[in-house]
Order: structure tokens, then C-alpha cells, then sequence
């Protein structure tokens, strides 16, 4: 185990500098092709980077998960990769966003790197293969580690004519019942900040409710989670758990980041001047999630509804802040560029340390610590 240990070390002198002289897209294709092509190294690799504890495995919608960090769908954007992931020590593995149709997304370029601020700025749009091909694609895997699926409506590029609100209903309908036999939960990303018609469809409560009920209508056999929009703060909370309220089969609710720029960037702002996107990876531009999260554990029935949190976690302390403040189960993607791809692993390590530090028999009694 002695290379597993010294991973950072290898990743950061190697594989970083070689991965960074390539544009941030092209980068982000080769990992995921190299991903797809090793599939058959993952049977070899999961007993080695599993995470055994039992004081993180936590039960969450009834689905197991081994530890509480788990991969966010932006990263493997269609199911390409997802044997091998799922084999690098994460607690779950969540893919998308994935359309009823495929999307070549936004025009490129769409991926920078601000490496001053370990961060990226993302334009992607949510490129996909689509529902169709996505689903044969995971059909019959067998992972160690949950599978979440995160779809979203169709972004057929800036010069198409916006949906009708029935259209984008449909849509989710559509790409929830050809996925959801494929999955152990569904993530509906109400919230894209990259797209038109993603970005504040939801924010009227009614378009939300009337989502939620056409869903209902398919009868879906796994958790459905929601994806929603922090704009609003508190207001956001009372609109999505009124909507919700109804939905029995609605199991909790992610709050996604505002679109836009931190104030804090350490990147010199001639670099990001001008381009499209939305900041990943850097704190501040969280802070909004991160409260309406709280807010949310506060307000939420938690016997029907679990909360899910990202953003800017490359420490088992940032991870255990969002754990804390409510969050059940915690994403990671931006920190894989910037600190390899066993971080999610280091991550649920430090977690064992940080519980044992403050008296928590398990990850469950951490949960919403600071916010009850």
C-alpha cells in the first residue's frame, strides 16, 4: 500500500504538470477516456482503495453508502468511465448531467483552469451522449458503490428558440424514465447556472410543482433528489419544500451554486475577463449553498429528507464543515484537477480522525451538528 500513501506526492510532481500542458477540455477527455480504457483494471483496484470503516458508512434514502464522499456529476458527463471511478475509493459515484437528447453543449472554449485559485471556470453547458445511449451504456454494471444519475434538460445551444414550460417538463420526464432502471437514485438538476433554459425555469414554484407531479406519475422505484437554484436564500428553502411537501418520492435536495464570479480571486482578473461561466472550487462561492443548506436542516422533515452539499472540498475538514452544516452525503470534482484522483479517498480517511476529535461515534451523529 505503500504507492496509495505516497499518490499526492506522484500526482502533483508528475501527473499534474503533464495533465496542465494540455488545454483544460482536452485534459478533461483524456481522463475520462483513460478511465473508459482501464475498466478492466477496476475488479483488481477496488479491494485496494475501498474504504472499510464502519464509523462512515451511513444509510441514506435506504441506499448504503460505504462513506460519505462521493464524485459529482460534471465530471464524467455520460457514463464513460464509471467502472473505473467507482473503483478509487469513492463512497458514490454520481453521473451527468445527462438530457433526453444528446448536446454538444456550450460553443467551446468552455473549461478554464485558475490554478492561483485552485479553481475552474466552467462553461460547459451539459454536453451529453443523451438518455438513449447513456442508458445502454451503464446498463447491467455492477459497482461497488451507489450510482446516481443527474439529468436536466436538453441544451440545444444558444440559437435555438426556448422551450415552452410543458416542453422542459417533458423532458425531465422523458430522461427520468429511461435512466431511473439504471440507477440507484435520480438527481434532478433543476439549477444549471451554463444553460438558458436551465438557469431560472424553477424559480417559479409553479413550473417546480409542476415537475414534481409529472414525475410522481412515472412511479419511480429509486430516491429522486433535487438540485435546485440557492438564489433567494430562505425563500429558495420554502419554495422547494413546498413543492416537495406532497412528493413522497422526493428524498432530499442539493442547492447549487449562483452563477457568476467571488469577489475573492487570487487570479489576476485580466485572465478571466471576459469569459463565459461560473467559478468552481474556490469557497466563496459557496457560501450562499452552504446557508441555504443550513436553513434547510432546520426547516425539512428529516425522517423524509436527507441533504446533499459540494463545492470547493479538497480537505477532510471542508468536507466535515458541509457534514456538519446539514449535509448527509458530500461531492467532490473541482479537487480531483488540483489533488489527483485518490482524493475522495484521503478525504473519508481524515473524516475517521476529525469524528474520533469530537466524540461522534459515526458520521450520522455529525450530521447537522452545528445547526440543530
Amino acid at each position: 500500500m505503500h504507492y496509495v500513501r505516497n499518490d499526492m506526492g506522484f500526482y502533483s510532481s508528475v501527473v499534474r504538470p503533464l495533465a496542465f500542458r494540455l488545454e483544460a477540455e482536452r485534459a478533461h477527455h483524456f481522463a475520462i477516456a483513460l478511465g473508459a480504457g482501464t475498466a478492466w483494471v477496476a475488479p483488481a483496484l477496488r479491494p485496494l482503495l475501498a474504504i472499510k470503516e464502519p464509523r462512515l458508512e451511513i444509510q441514506v434514502a435506504g441506499l448504503q453508502f460505504a462513506h460519505p464522499i462521493g464524485l459529482a456529476a460534471g465530471f464524467d458527463k455520460s457514463g464513460e468511465a464509471v467502472a473505473t471511478l467507482a473503483s478509487l475509493g469513492f463512497g458514490s459515484v454520481e453521473i451527468g448531467s445527462i438530457s433526453i437528447d444528446p448536446s454538444n453543449g456550450n460553443p467551446k472554449p468552455r473549461l478554464w483552469r485558475l490554478p492561483e485559485d485552485g479553481a475552474l471556470l466552467v462553461h460547459y453547458g451539459m454536453q451529453n451522449d443523451g438518455a438513449q445511449t447513456v442508458a445502454e451504456r451503464v446498463r447491467g454494471l455492477r459497482l461497488p458503490v451507489p450510482l446516481g444519475i443527474n439529468i436536466a434538460v436538453t441544451n440545444r445551444g444558444p440559437s435555438a428558440p426556448p422551450l415552452d414550460p410543458d416542453a422542459i417538463v417533458g423532458e425531465y420526464v422523458g430522461a427520468a424514465r429511461e435512466l431511473a432502471p439504471h440507477a440507484d437514485y435520480l438527481m434532478l438538476n433543476l439549477s444549471c447556472p451554463n444553460t438558458a433554459d436551465g438557469r431560472d425555469f424553477f424559480l417559479d414554484q409553479r413550473n417546480l410543482s409542476n415537475c414534481l407531479a409529472a414525475l410522481a406519475a412515472l412511479d419511480l422505484r429509486v430516491p429522486v433528489f433535487a438540485k435546485v437554484s440557492s438564489l433567494g436564500g430562505i425563500d429558495a428553502v420554502e419554495r422547494v419544500l413546498s413543492a416537495a411537501g406532497n412528493h413522497c418520492f422526493v428524498s432530499g435536495f442539493m442547492f447549487n451554486q449562483p452563477p457568476g464570479r467571488p469577489p475573492t480571486l487570487r487570479t489576476p482578473e485580466a485572465t478571466w475577463r471576459g469569459l463565459p461561466g461560473t467559478v468552481s472550487g474556490v469557497p466563496d462561492s459557496y457560501r450562499l449553498a452552504e446557508f441555504c443548506t443550513a436553513e434547510c436542516y432546520r426547516r425539512m422533515d428529516r425522517k423524509r429528507h436527507v441533504l446533499i452539499a459540494a463545492g470547493a472540498v479538497t480537505t477532510a475538514e471542508a468536507a466535515y464543515a458541509k457534514i456538519r452544516g446539514g449535509a448527509s452525503l458530500v461531492q467532490l470534482f473541482t479537487g480531483l484537477v488540483y489533488e489527483g484522483p485518490l482524493l475522495a479517498r484521503r478525504v473519508a480517511r481524515g473524516l475517521v480522525r476529525l469524528l474520533e476529535r469530537d466524540g461522534f461515534a459515526n458520521v450520522g451523529e455529525a450530521v447537522g451538528s452545528d445547526v440543530r
